[in-house]
């Protein structure tokens, strides 16, 4: 970890003088020449590979009558974007978890009902002005030798299980809390506050009435239940685009059962997640709300580590259907699967993917249910069981008509359904079919759906990141420059690595750099 937070201070240090605009007078002539920033390229972010910018044509590009599959191929460009080479790792999922488990017990050790130590939230400044609360990470929580009111505050996150005796992490109390700002809704015309910015047509009468908008809110309750809730209000300021989330983010482990349940797996549902020797398998029992969670934390995490130019680093979110299918096909019209052909094994039978060879056959291709990630040969962009092992969430809410509904530059169909909304309408794309499917249902051209907030042992997800940085960052001083070839050896080097659990992913121990969310 001290290596990992070593690049990460250093990223920190080669962009401080990045997005620093030039003077705007001065040395020009009286010419207007500009005024340009200096952005550095961006490192390659760890375990992700780039999909450089690219069109093809997307879905089936022939009719099969076997499996009643018309082909409706659709032209798309998408922009380019970094993509995990393989699907979120139970122990990077474990991080997430582990995380929310910490900074609940620093809030608690900052509470007076447990001692109240005030060294573990910040609430005031140097100088002793008060300043908004947040905890401190850099004080370690006392795992050993802790206090009595230290102790029960650690302790209030456990629980005894009644059956075996032994003590477990409560996983109701693991409620993550995180705000996203809807850039989307805020930026169309309708929804400004200025009403003369709302339609420039002069023959129009303006309307001087606020629009009506929605936004997603959430709380819990006095029962310690998460209520989530969609309100509708007149537009009274630009915060009325921020939407609050409370998502309980421990996956479900009893998914082996209830998927399966004339089967054997209650070996699964006790260790899957938690036990060492799935640390490298694909997190699984994780909805659409939980992928999203994450992959806030994620932005979140690394954004802090970076300080003031953490403001500069895209948001690490879901791929779009376009950019998964685009990432996974190598942007190659003729390839079905991730792979050149149409068979999913080599001629002397190496398998491609991880999937089901044939009727109760799952063990052919060397695995019964999930494989560890990577363990197959990666696809043209790199990029590691794009089919099989586990089906993947996208950002895309599902529609038979998505075609006619979306652009062919960078396309997406995005809709937050409300709590009300008839359940059809939290249908969310998946894509790449899982350790349970037959061949043709991994096929990288084929789409399917499951609800937001299902949870299965057979879907998992990996993140992406718009590129930045297009650029070459123009750096004064040798100093600077060293650094900058330094940062991205060691990114490359971190790439290389294996362990997946070091030294990226810890489990009891955060780093420094972290600012926790209020939960």
């Amino acid at each position: 970890m001290k290596k990992t937070a070593t690049y990460i201070a250093l990223a920190a240090l080669a962009t401080s003088c990045a997005f620093s605009p030039k003077a705007s007078m001065g040395g020009d002539g009286g010419e207007v020449t500009g005024v340009r920033g200096s952005a550095l390229g961006e490192p390659t972010p760890y375990g992700m590979v780039l999909i450089e910018r690219g069109s093809m044509q997307l879905g089936p590009n022939a009719d099969d009558s076997t499996w009643n599959i018309k082909a409706q191929a659709n032209g798309a460009s998408v922009e380019s974007f970094w993509m995990d080479e393989t699907e979120v790792s139970n122990a990077k999922y474990r991080q997430f978890v582990y995380w929310v488990r910490d900074s609940i017990i620093r809030e608690r050790l900052a509470d007076p009902a447990y001692g109240g130590d005030e060294e573990f939230k910040i609430e005031e400044d140097k100088e002793g002005n008060p300043v908004k609360p947040y905890l401190n990470w850099k004080k370690p929580i006392p795992w050993r030798n802790p206090t009595e009111d230290e102790q029960r505050a650690i302790q209030s996150v456990y629980k005894l299980n009644p059956i075996t005796g032994v003590t477990e992490l409560d996983a109701s109390q693991m409620n993550y809390r995180y705000e996203t700002y809807n850039l989307t809704e805020a930026a169309k015309r309708k929804n400004r506050i200025d009403p003369t910015r709302r339609n420039y047509n002069t023959d129009v009468p303006v309307p001087t009435e606020n629009p009506f908008i929605s936004k997603d809110t959430a709380y819990v309750n006095d029962n310690g239940d998460i209520v989530r809730e969609t309100i509708t209000r007149r537009l009274s300021s630009d915060y009325d685009f921020l939407n609050t989330y409370i998502v309980n983010v421990y996956p479900d482990t009893t998914v082996w059962i209830n998927d399966f349940e004339n089967a054997y797996n209650e070996p699964y549902t006790r260790l899957y997640f938690s036990h060492p020797g799935y640390s490298d398998y694909p997190v699984v029992g994780v909805s659409w709300e939980q992928a999203n969670a994450f992959a806030n934390w994620r932005t979140d995490y690394l954004r802090r580590s970076l300080g003031k130019q953490g403001v500069y680093i895209e948001p690490f979110r879901l791929p779009t259907e376009a950019e998964w299918e685009i990432a996974a096909r190598a942007g190659i019209n003729e390839n079905k699967y991730p792979w050149a052909g149409e068979m999913p094994m080599t001629d002397d039978g190496c398998f491609y993917a991880n999937l089901k060879p044939g009727e109760g056959n799952y063990v052919r291709d060397g695995n019964l249910i999930t494989s560890k990630c990577g363990t197959y040969e990666p696809n043209d962009n790199g990029l590691y069981d794009m089919a099989g092992n586990v089906s993947e969430w996208t950002s895309t809410a599902f529609t038979e008509s998505l075609d006619k509904l979306t652009s062919d530059i960078n396309p997406e169909y995005r809709y937050n359904a409300a709590g009300e909304d008839p359940y059809r309408m939290k249908r969310k794309v998946i894509r790449g079919g899982s350790w349970k499917d037959i061949a043709h249902n991994v096929r990288a051209d084929l789409r399917a759906w499951e609800y937001q907030n299902e949870q299965h042992s057979f879907i998992g997800f990996r993140c992406v990141r718009t590129q930045i940085g297009f650029t070459k960052g123009k750096v004064k001083g040798k100093r600077y420059s060293k650094i900058q070839n330094y940062i991205a050896a060691s990114w490359a080097r971190l790439k290389d690595i294996k362990t997946v659990s070091r030294p990226f992913f810890l489990e009891k121990k955060v780093s420094a750099f972290s600012i926790s969310h209020t939960v």
